[in-house]
């Protein structure tokens, strides 16, 4: 989501979900992210056995260098080709290398194509219109029997009210993915959490629509 201070235009907006807008983002030379891992990821996960894990729409790789550095052996995945090749000078830098690797792939066209995964992650993915849920369903499709699915988003604020009418209906809350889970997951968290941000000097209270499932065949 972007957090351009002024009100888009609808064309802008829709430019705003698509690769190369991301690839000219990541084409600077300074960090677009902290680096930090997100804070629901931390939570979630701290207390999983490290297995296989994929992070979809993974940026410049902050929660796949923390997962890899957790013992996990991770497959950090996103569209813009610059944000892919930023993520992994970040984990070589960070000497996690020999536990990542990359694919590019957009998450609204996502397939597992046989591979599954202990943990599948997708932290602020925000496809236009609801897409999210269907996101969500490609998503639960490389989780492994017995491994788990989270996904967070920004929760409807008015924080977000300089964004335009797509991006606003792009947010959603936890309870929107419901219908995103296959039969065989059991939703262990859907709930909005509590945060604070500071952005261009302002700090405000915002939500993080937190959904973690896990699949039990």
């Amino acid at each position: 989501m972007s957090g351009h201070g002024h009100h888009l235009t609808e064309e802008e907006a829709a430019a705003i979900f698509e690769p190369p807008a991301w690839d000219e983002r990541y084409s600077g030379a300074e960090k677009i992210w902290s680096g930090n891992p997100n804070p629901q990821l931390v939570a979630e996960v701290a207390g999983l056995t490290p297995g296989t894990a994929l992070d979809v729409g993974c940026g410049e790789g902050g929660d796949v260098i923390w997962l890899a550095r957790q013992g996990w052996r991770v497959t950090g995945a996103d569209f813009s080709a610059n944000g892919l090749a930023r993520a992994a000078r970040h984990a070589e830098e960070a000497g996690v290398a020999d536990r990542t690797d990359w694919w590019q792939v957009d998450a609204r066209a996502f397939t597992a194509d046989g591979r599954s995964y202990d943990l599948v992650t997708s932290h602020f993915l925000h496809p236009p219109d609801g897409g999210m849920v269907e996101v969500t369903r490609r998503l639960a499709g490389a989780v492994a029997p017995g491994g788990h699915l989270l996904v967070v988003g920004h929760a409807p604020h008015e924080a977000f009210s300089h964004l335009s009418a797509s991006q606003s209906r792009a947010m959603f809350v936890a309870e929107d993915l419901l219908p995103g889970l296959p039969d065989d997951f059991e939703a262990l968290v859907v709930e909005q959490r509590p945060r604070t941000v500071t952005r261009d000097g302002v700090t405000v209270d915002i939500h993080d629509s937190t959904l973690f499932a896990r699949r039990t065949s």
